[in-house]
């Protein structure tokens, strides 16, 4: 499993990016102050770091330097969103840097998107019957085998990937068409259309009024 530090001195935000990611398959983390991130760094492997910059004892570029030597990729979320901030966390070696107030659903798209880098990403998802197969984009039920479109593959990891989670017709069309929406649902639409019927999620993957559509899962 994917292992996560989150080093934040502010429990709310901390709590709420935990719960995502644990949502989302991630075994996670949680440091309060720089000090006990780095000792955390000390005692267990971890794939990836989220890292507040204005921490207690040790700030996040001092434990950004730490982890480096770790080899261990990181992401700044913080509240020091200057331009010369932004810079000096790029050019010390974050692959991130995110602003607070901050939108989850991007946030979860940054961490997916630094682990797929590194080549950190699970490579098998076993979800609701279905066996997912993320590099060859084969998935299976039983001995049967699913065949899925290009969309509709990464449809249905974005789905796994964000369970409980309401996600917006237009976030939805960005992250797997991988272009701007220009308004017209319709194309969404039929590709959810589509998924559920193959993949037989059509009580998992539920319409959400006026929003989009949310993956259920207990």
């Amino acid at each position: 499993m994917i292992r996560i530090l989150i080093v934040e001195d502010e429990e709310a935000i901390a709590n709420l990016v935990r719960m995502n990611l644990v949502k989302a398959g991630y075994e996670c983390h949680v440091a309060a102050s720089g000090t006990a991130g780095a000792d955390r760094l000390a005692e267990c492997q971890y794939d990836l770091c989220i890292f507040d910059i204005m921490l207690p004892e040790i700030d996040g570029y001092e434990l950004l330097e730490y982890a480096k030597g770790m080899e261990v990729p990181v992401i700044f979320l913080t509240a020091k969103g200057e331009t010369p901030d932004k810079v000096r966390g790029l050019r010390l070696g974050a692959e991130d840097y995110i602003t607070k107030p901050f939108d989850i659903l991007e946030l979860m798209a940054r961490v997916d998107t630094v682990l797929r880098r590194y080549r950190k990403t699970e490579q098998e998802l076993d979800v609701c019957g279905l066996h997912i197969d993320i590099p060859s984009r084969r998935v299976t039920k039983g001995e049967q085998e699913i065949e899925l479109t290009y969309k509709e593959f990464d449809l249905l990891l974005l789905f796994v990937r964000n369970p409980n989670v309401a996600l917006y017709r237009e976030m939805i069309y960005e992250r797997v068409w991988d272009s701007p929406y220009m308004g017209d649902s319709r194309t969404v639409d039929l590709h959810v259309q589509r998924l559920r019927k193959k993949a037989g999620l059509e009580q998992e993957i539920e319409a959400v009024y006026k929003v989009g559509y949310r993956f259920r899962r207990k």
